[in-house]
């Protein structure tokens, strides 16, 4: 008997994650569960715009990633990506299983679900930090130390599917973290990360405006990027959310080395109740039905006409904020 079939909980031979940390760590989670599953890594746009279909069936576990009403067993804590109730009732009719929960991180759900089942304790030490990094809890001092856990995080990458995958067989095989970072294959990994924060800290520094408390980043063909906490924490004070712009204009969400353009939202969480006070995914939901994510951190492909215009609509949104984008 299986360790899934113990629990009760739905088999699976295949897995797929957002290619983040937490994506990667609750993929090692389930995958620790069964270790001949395969893992493909993916982000929100793949799974929205169809690209990746061919990959799910009812054997497939997906994690920290929009809902996929084909799959077998979706897990996840976006409040954008949780089906509705009529989805997830035809959903579990068709055979699936559902976990959706508002935990700090997808990794956390996955954990709860099962380390009742298997030992995960090389991962209670890594589990604290992909909890603060997702939820927006990480302090400024912590952040600004840039501690091998943030570097390591920094490291993943589509664009190195080796890298991602030896890093998901140690973390499911039950390697410790420092081991993880000791590692000769993964520790030139972690160093680069480090020289490219450095070079993300410039752009920053060089291409942010701050408009009526609103950040703007624009990293879009610098080929560099960067979550909020770098922008959030350059602007201090003077900033309650951000907004990052990446990507290249030619690029597609297809090729990693070359994204399309695309935005994310971010609360300013170093601020004293920084968060829970802008519902930002109705920004990233304003123009592109596939955007979505938390209310503090979310995210969107840019639409035509292109960057201008879609900042014009968001930065109106955000100026009467008020009354449009305080959640209820």
């Amino acid at each position: 008997m299986s360790v899934l079939e113990a629990a009760g909980l739905p088999e699976f031979t295949s897995i797929i994650a957002d290619s983040d940390l937490d994506g990667l760590c609750a993929a090692a989670v389930l995958k620790a569960a069964n270790p001949n599953a395969t893992v493909h890594f993916a982000h929100a746009a793949l799974v929205r715009s169809g690209a990746i279909d061919h990959l799910v069936d009812r054997q497939t576990a997906m994690v920290d990633l929009p809902f996929h009403p084909e799959c077998g067993w979706y897990l996840d804590h976006h409040q954008t990506n949780r089906p509705n109730e009529v989805e997830e009732a035809h959903f579990i009719a068709q055979g699936g299983t559902c976990h959706w929960e508002a935990t700090p991180s997808a990794a956390r759900l996955a954990y709860d679900v099962l380390s009742p089942y298997i030992d995960l304790s090389h991962l209670e030490e890594i589990m604290p930090i992909v909890d603060a990094l997702d939820s927006g809890q990480i302090t400024r001092e912590a952040f600004m130390a840039d501690g091998p856990v943030l570097q390591l995080a920094r490291s993943l990458s589509m664009r190195e599917p080796e890298h991602m995958q030896r890093l998901l067989d140690m973390l499911a095989q039950g390697t410790r973290l420092a081991d993880v970072l000791a590692n000769a294959s993964i520790a030139p990994h972690v160093a680069r990360a480090k020289e490219e924060r450095s070079a993300a800290q410039l752009v920053v520094e060089a291409h942010t405006t701050i408009v009526d408390r609103l950040a703007i980043c624009r990293m879009d063909e610098k080929g560099v990027r960067s979550n909020g906490y770098l922008v959030t924490a350059w602007a201090g004070d003077k900033a309650d959310a951000c907004c990052i712009v990446h990507g290249y204009a030619d690029g597609s969400i297809e090729t990693p080395d070359r994204p399309a353009l695309s935005a994310s939202f971010y609360a300013n969480s170093f601020l004293i109740n920084g968060q829970g006070r802008f519902d930002l995914s109705r920004m990233a939901t304003a123009l592109d039905p596939t955007g979505g994510g938390h209310a503090n951190a979310c995210g969107c492909r840019v639409q035509p006409p292109g960057v201008e215009a879609n900042l014009d609509v968001w930065l109106d949104m955000w100026a009467n904020r008020t009354e449009t984008l305080a959640i209820r």
